[in-house]
């Protein structure tokens, strides 16, 4: 309601005449009405609430936009440190990126990932304390704890601290090795550190291997050459091919091997009528197969440094024929010319041709003569001809 300007009488507000005087009311009228301005700020309000939200909506999405960017440096930085092999930095930089954006899946794995690595890390130096402490078996668990933390994972920061991992293994085998090789290893022992030798790609662990094989020969040689002079056949033959099994490229063990089978099937023919052959056939050549057919070019004895007597020594066939199954009986004398011990071994090759050479070697374990001052002194040398 409201007074016409006119007359003053009192109108409605939709009407747009005054119902007394008949004037045309005016149109602002409606403006000055109270209720009109309440209509004003009803609007105000909601507008200006959008434009809070939008801008705050706006902020935050901004805000967000900042927080992954910064996680992703974070992130690209950790990689990068963890290619390098830096793995404590790259496990704070995942951390970093995590604190920035908690919804990074990436980010938590491969810090999952870092922190093994650390344990990794963490297992080797422990390994390497141990293995200059001497406590292999020790070391070698944590290494084998190392490897297991990684089984799970590939990539080049795996192969990195895997290739750490094989190498410190490496080096505690071979100190264990050169350890167990100081014990003076029985022939048992050896066999069993050759494996190990064997299994450690090392140009060191080639060559302890190299020394096992040599001492594992002479040991296997002079152990059948005594079972064949007893004529025990089988068991020579049986200690041979155990040691062609641990070395089985042996050229030595191999002649011997082939000797054994010579003297086993003339024995079993009958000793007589080897006997006899052997004399039928020198009669048939001269005077030189018969009685002068080998020539010593040299014969020595020496101690090594296991303290054993080693007898080294070189024939020559001067026969016009080929000889074989060449046997020295040899003495060896102390100081005084009193003799030590005896022995018969056989040559190899076991064949051998006119003008060409042979070797013989014994290895005579725990003997003590009680001097170091030995000679050797051939007796007597036997042959056979084909």
């Amino acid at each position: 309601m409201f007074h016409c300007p006119y007359c003053g009488s009192i109108s409605k507000e939709d009407e747009l005449y005054c119902i007394k005087c008949g004037k045309k009311l005016p149109g602002d009228m409606f403006d000055r009405n109270p209720s009109n301005k309440k209509d004003y700020r009803i609007w105000f309000i909601p507008l200006c609430t959008l434009i809070i939200t939008i801008t705050a909506v706006g902020a935050y999405y901004l805000f967000l936009q900042n927080q992954t960017s910064k996680a992703q440096s974070a992130f690209e930085n950790g990689e990068e440190m963890l290619l390098s092999g830096k793995f404590q930095r790259a496990s704070r930089q995942f951390q970093e990126a995590l604190e920035s954006k908690s919804d990074f899946p990436a980010a938590k794995e491969v810090k999952v990932f870092t922190d093994n690595a650390l344990d990794a890390e963490e297992h080797i130096s422990k390994a390497v304390k141990l293995t200059n402490q001497r406590k292999f078996q020790q070391s070698l668990e944590e290494l084998d704890a190392a490897e297991s933390l990684l089984k799970n994972y590939h990539g080049e920061a795996v192969e990195l601290l895997l290739t750490n991992i094989v190498d410190q293994r490496t080096a505690t085998e071979m100190e264990l090795l050169k350890s167990e090789m100081d014990k003076d290893p029985s022939i048992e022992e050896l066999k069993t550190l050759l494996w190990q030798a064997e299994a450690i790609k090392d140009e060191e662990a080639a060559s302890i291997a190299e020394i096992i094989r040599d001492r594992i020969v002479s040991y296997i040689y002079s152990t059948a050459s005594e079972q064949l002079s007893q004529k025990q056949f089988t068991n020579a033959r049986d200690i041979v091919e155990d040691g062609l099994h641990y070395v089985p490229e042996s050229s030595k063990l191999e002649s011997l091997q082939t000797t054994i089978q010579k003297e086993k099937t003339a024995f079993e023919t009958a000793q007589q009528d080897r006997i006899e052959q052997a004399i039928t056939a020198a009669e048939k050549e001269k005077d030189r197969n018969l009685n002068n057919a080998v020539e010593i070019e040299k014969a020595s004895v020496e101690r090594n440094q296991q303290n054993e007597i080693v007898v080294n020594g070189n024939i020559k066939s001067v026969a016009t024929v080929p000889i074989n199954s060449v046997a020295v009986e040899y003495s060896i004398m102390n100081k005084k010319d009193e003799v030590v011990l005896t022995n018969e071994v056989y040559v190899f090759p076991d064949t051998i041709y006119p003008g060409e050479k042979g070797k013989f070697e014994f290895t005579h374990y725990e003997q003590d003569s009680g001097q170091n001052a030995l000679k050797i002194e051939i007796d007597k040398i036997k042959w056979f001809l084909n």
